[in-house]
């Protein structure tokens, strides 16, 4: 019997100026949908900061059951970005916003 492969997770954070909240959350709403149909994505959420003194007013967080499964979904994803004529960079330039995006996985205590 083989060992479960642990999961990674996608954790992307925005500093996302007033003005440019809807544009951007629009956006977001349509990554996220593409996302929740890729083989092994567990979960996808989009949070948005409802109070506190952080800096990051919204923040993605996706579940991949594995390093493979991420891998896959951003060649996937990248091509349908293509297809859009879509950039992440260009908008999130244009926009003003500031953004973290990295890889996780479990921290073993």
């Amino acid at each position: 019997m083989s060992a479960a492969t642990p999961s990674v997770y996608r954790v992307d954070k925005f500093v996302v100026p007033a003005a440019a909240r809807a544009e951007f959350m629009t956006r977001i709403a349509t990554i996220k949908g593409l996302i929740d149909a890729q083989p092994g994505c567990r979960q996808n959420l989009v949070l948005e900061q409802v109070s506190g003194p952080g800096a990051f007013n919204v923040v993605t967080f996706v579940e991949w059951e594995s390093a493979d499964a991420l891998e896959n979904a951003k060649t996937a994803v990248t091509v349908r970005y293509k297809e859009m004529n879509f950039n992440p960079q260009d908008l999130i330039a244009r926009l003003g916003i500031t953004a973290d995006m990295a890889n996780y996985g479990l921290y073993a205590a």
